[in-house]
């Protein structure tokens, strides 16, 4: 990993290595005058690094354009970026160290909901705005009115997902096996729970699960008992493959259904051809022949060397509202740049037009993608 940043460091000239504590690109009190400094910390290891790298890398492909066209009013973004090593309790701390010793003006994380949680209030009591690029959980931008996100809630994720069991694929017998630990998982879990009930199906079967475990056959055992028509596995992608697995070794053929947190490229590599035939809600499908999305795509595959995934489009999109707020809001000034992104209207994002509604929630469409053979084609979408 310290490979990979001293590699984009030489390219960009725009971060350090993770754990330097001196800073990258700068702005508010700890930077050049003609920089402006915003901090970034996600997971770039531990149990979900394949999240905080592609939103990283999402970050650092719009840092690199805005700058290669003159910046903001002629100052240069710089981005420190901090790994939290997918852990809570390092993400206050990295938020701590951003604020206080970087003087960063803005803050740019994280990827799940129990990370962003921990963060946040540091943020808000600092009055520094900060922007979520995928945390879904309903309670993130409860904590106050400096916190921001541009990814859709799980309120609107899982009704979805219980929407499309009942009316597009006509199923009422629903089974769940969620993170019991997880902020993200549990919240999915009520929100299925609830919709489908309204539409008429039933949870036959529930079993919980804790994020590391790795033998999931008594759950299952469990839950096949019950006759299920489709399992819910509202986790991330690190269990959500293995779960395949071990569902088709125990004679299981119902299709799995899950949320985004199943979007990385390790997916496959750990469920293989036991994901066939299941279902995920996503933020963007590469597929999309819009000329914003391919346009991405393709800058995005030149620089890295690989398909960009919905982390990674949501990471250039939240560097991109941000930046725009800025240069709407004419200053780095806390509350002023708070209100310039409270104030983002049609915003044309790669996730979609982005408009930041009254409780400083992204309102935006979703899709769901069906697992076949490695591909991941659209079969819905939901506006919002």
């Amino acid at each position: 990993m310290k490979r990979y940043l001293r590699r984009l460091a030489a390219v960009l000239t725009l971060i350090l290595p993770i754990g330097a504590l001196v800073s990258c690109t700068g702005g508010g009190g700890g930077g050049d005058a003609n920089e402006i400094v915003v901090g970034e910390y996600g997971s770039l290891t531990g149990s979900t690094a394949t999240f905080g790298k592609s939103t990283h890398e999402g970050v650092m492909l719009a840092t690199e354009q805005l700058n290669a066209a003159g910046g903001i009013n002629g100052k240069k973004v710089r981005i420190i970026v901090e790994d939290d090593q997918s852990k809570p309790e390092e993400a206050a701390t990295a938020v701590t160290k951003l604020i206080n010793q970087d003087k960063v003006v803005a803050l740019i994380g994280e990827v799940a909901s129990s990370r962003t949680l921990a963060a946040a209030p540091i943020a808000q009591s600092n009055k520094i705005p900060m922007i979520t690029p995928s945390s879904t959980n309903p309670k993130v931008t409860q904590v106050g009115d400096y916190i921001f996100r541009v990814c859709f809630l799980d309120s609107f994720q899982g009704a979805l997902a219980a929407r499309f069991v009942g009316n597009t694929l006509k199923l009422k017998r629903a089974a769940i096996l969620y993170d019991v630990k997880n902020d993200y998982s549990v919240g999915l879990r009520g929100f299925f729970t609830d919709e489908l009930k309204k539409l008429g199906g039933e949870i036959v079967a529930e079993q919980s699960y804790s994020e590391g475990d790795s033998d999931f056959r008594a759950q299952l055992t469990q839950l096949k008992a019950a006759k299920p028509e489709i399992i819910y596995v509202p986790g991330y992608y690190t269990e959500a493959g293995t779960i395949a697995r071990q569902s088709r070794d125990l004679g299981m053929t119902v299709p799995l259904l899950g949320g985004d947190g199943w979007e990385s490229p390790k997916l496959f590599e750990i469920g293989g051809d036991a994901l066939n035939g299941s279902y995920y809600s996503n933020h963007y499908s590469v597929d999309d022949p819009s000329p914003l999305i391919q346009r991405f795509v393709k800058e995005y595959q030149a620089k890295y060397g690989t398909v960009p995934d919905s982390l990674a489009a949501l990471g250039y999109d939240a560097a991109n509202i941000l930046f725009e707020a800025i240069k709407r809001a004419g200053t780095t000034d806390g509350p002023k740049l708070r209100d310039a992104i409270a104030q983002t209207t049609n915003f044309a994002a790669v996730t979609g037009n982005i408009t930041i509604g009254k409780d400083r929630d992204a309102v935006k469409s979703a899709v769901v993608l069906k697992l076949q053979d490695g591909k991941t084609p659209v079969v819905e979408t939901f506006a919002p």
